[in-house]
């Protein structure tokens, strides 16, 4: 399959296809950051970051399937070598063990500004490409993310 089979012209969508796998590549250091978030998280908020680190995981790791699968939709491979995640992501790996809890607060709304910036620059590009697929799957996750935001900042206390 190629991305001429689902009526958009190759040459258009290939910075779409690389700006998907810079975000793929940015997506799991976010997801592994997450899940030691979740694992050694504790003191007082405990309960509730537990929580919420795990619905941001479970949604990360959906998120990560969507994103790939929409890559090979356009008729390319996704990257999946975490050697190839770690070289190509703005977001970088964190050692989540001994953390303060609103400092993995700060660390997971680092990362969504990160994510985010990337999503408005896919969405820049999915629409100069005619790539509707990929500006409605990238919008609906960016969306998500701006309402975490909203509630994470909320949380810590933040503006």
């Amino acid at each position: 399959m190629d991305a001429e089979q689902i009526s958009l012209n190759e040459k258009e969508v290939k910075p779409v296809v690389d700006l998907l796998n810079n975000y793929l590549a940015n997506y799991h250091i976010h997801y592994q950051k997450l899940r030691g978030c979740h694992w050694n998280i504790k003191g007082q908020n405990f309960f509730t970051l537990h929580v919420k680190f795990e619905e941001l995981y479970t949604n990360a790791q959906l998120t990560i399937d969507e994103i790939a699968e929409r890559v090979l939709t356009l008729g390319k491979p996704p990257h999946s070598r975490f050697a190839d995640y770690i070289k190509e992501s703005k977001i970088k790996e964190i050692d989540t063990i001994g953390m303060k809890d609103l400092d993995m607060v700060d660390a997971v709304l680092g990362d969504m500004a990160t994510l985010i910036e990337i999503e408005r620059e896919l969405l820049d590009a999915t629409a100069d490409a005619g790539d509707d697929g990929s500006n409605d799957m990238v919008n609906r996750f960016m969306q998500f993310k701006e309402k975490n935001t909203w509630m994470l900042r909320s949380f810590a206390g933040k503006k």
